[in-house]
């Protein structure tokens, strides 16, 4: 991961008046290195070594400041844990249906998907998202023995 990307979220954090606590820090940092689209408690779980007096909760807050200030977004799956993206970018996600791992995938905006859809149902399309859903590789080669 590039520290310049670590930087200039520093930076938007600092610039809407966030302070940098180390907690802060050490969760930014985490989510800017993962490509796991991580949990707030494997986060939790990541971190808690290297600050055991901080809480689950510490982790949810910090999330909420960033996902506000626009630095992650929450994907949210019914009733499963919320993950974090980091890549705020418009992308989409493959996901696996055996381990649950997601997968960033790049692909021409479907803004006209949005245009169609404020069409036909009058709405005021805010966004969108797309995901497909399958079998990654890995469990892929486990299950061919």
């Amino acid at each position: 991961m590039s520290d310049h990307r670590l930087q200039d979220a520093i930076d938007t954090l600092k610039g809407s008046g966030v302070r940098i606590t180390p907690q802060r820090h050490a969760v930014l940092e985490y989510l800017l290195n993962s490509m796991t689209h991580p949990t707030a408690d494997e986060i939790y779980k990541a971190l808690e070594s290297k600050f055991p007096n901080m809480s689950v909760a510490t982790v949810y807050n910090n999330l909420r400041v960033f996902r506000e200030i626009g630095l992650v977004r929450e994907l949210t799956y019914g009733d499963s844990s919320s993950r974090f993206d980091c890549n705020t970018s418009d992308h989409y996600h493959a996901i696996c249906e055996s381990c649950g791992k997601i997968v960033d995938f790049h692909y021409p905006s479907l803004n006209e998907v949005e245009s169609l859809a404020e069409q036909v149902t009058g709405f005021n399309v805010s966004h969108h998202r797309m995901e497909v859903y399958g079998t990654c590789t890995e469990c892929q080669s486990n299950n061919t023995h």
